[in-house]
């Protein structure tokens, strides 16, 4: 049992510095890239991505260490374990983008506001390249990021994933900008800029809501809660549930069940009803760190 739970966390920590890898040094080359593109082909919509990309390498590098610090085994000073440090690294990864979109936003608007007083360059056929390069990339690692974020059920690297998915789309409204500032509309560029800045806040907001959603202890829903009372009611020897309460910590589970049974049963054959619900429930929920089962004699004469 033992070999199988290490076999289980080596293949975890395997995959997480898979990811974590691909993600950081897929979005250094891809910032610089595009910074290049940016810069020489004079796009500040192209520009705003590349800081949107490197965003994304300290989004990923906050990622990983929340994830491996959430798998730390529970000790004498957190007996409840670490699982919260996944949502305290969703959280800062949401105030990265939401920083970021403000930077961006704001450069943005300062170059509409200004495009009177100032000549704006004509972007150039190599800022085209790296929006479609871009495009193309983001949407392969968003996917990628996205598998091993289910397997590994993580908060911090599914908000991750969504990450590079913001980042695709940005890179989307950096092509459109560019391709009109080519066909004569230069003001089309900061717009540009502008509009990934809202799609960066926005993404950044919902991240942020997510990560404080699982910090305060959210019930896990009732479509969980009604599948719950059906395995508990579906095991042998209970008559009825008195109290099921479900909370979120981190991206684990927490539920605690009081049920009913006949009062004339032995403490033994109670103990028993109340293992089966505790491992009924741990089996079908995965993410259910614990299970806490409370049985309350019942006079069972409706039965």
């Amino acid at each position: 049992m033992d070999k199988k739970v290490n076999f289980q966390e080596y293949n975890e920590m395997a995959m997480i510095n898979k990811v974590s890898t691909v993600g950081i040094f897929g979005n250094i080359v891809l910032t610089a890239f595009k910074l290049f593109a940016g810069i020489f082909a004079h796009s500040g919509a192209m520009i705003s991505d590349a800081i949107h990309s490197l965003s994304d390498v300290f989004a990923t590098l906050i990622a990983f260490i929340g994830v491996k610090m959430s798998k730390k085994e529970p000790d004498k000073e957190h007996p409840y374990g670490h699982d919260r440090l996944e949502s305290v690294a969703s959280i800062i990864l949401a105030m990265i983008l939401i920083i970021t979109g403000i930077g961006i936003g704001y450069s943005g608007i300062e170059k509409i506001i200004n495009s009177g007083k100032i000549t704006t360059e004509v972007p150039g056929r190599l800022a085209l390249i790296a929006a479609i390069v871009s495009i193309v990339s983001k949407e392969l690692m968003f996917w990628y990021t996205r598998y091993y974020a289910k397997k590994l059920n993580s908060q911090a690297f599914m908000a991750d994933a969504w990450h590079h998915r913001s980042d695709a789309i940005s890179s989307v409204g950096s092509l459109i900008g560019i391709a009109f500032a080519r066909l004569g509309y230069p003001i089309f560029d900061p717009i540009a800029s502008v509009l990934i800045a809202l799609l960066i806040l926005k993404v950044g907001y919902d991240i942020f809501m997510q990560g404080i959603k699982k910090m305060i202890d959210h019930t896990s829903g009732e479509e969980v809660e009604a599948r719950l009372k059906e395995i508990v009611m579906n095991q042998e020897g209970v008559i009825g549930i008195d109290t099921l309460k479900t909370r979120e910590f981190g991206m684990k589970m927490y539920v605690d069940i009081e049920i009913e049974a006949d009062e004339t049963i032995t403490l033994k054959k109670s103990h028993q009803i109340a293992q089966n619900v505790h491992d009924a429930v741990e089996k079908e929920f995965p993410e259910c760190k614990h299970c806490m089962v409370h049985v309350n004699p019942v006079s069972n004469y409706n039965n």
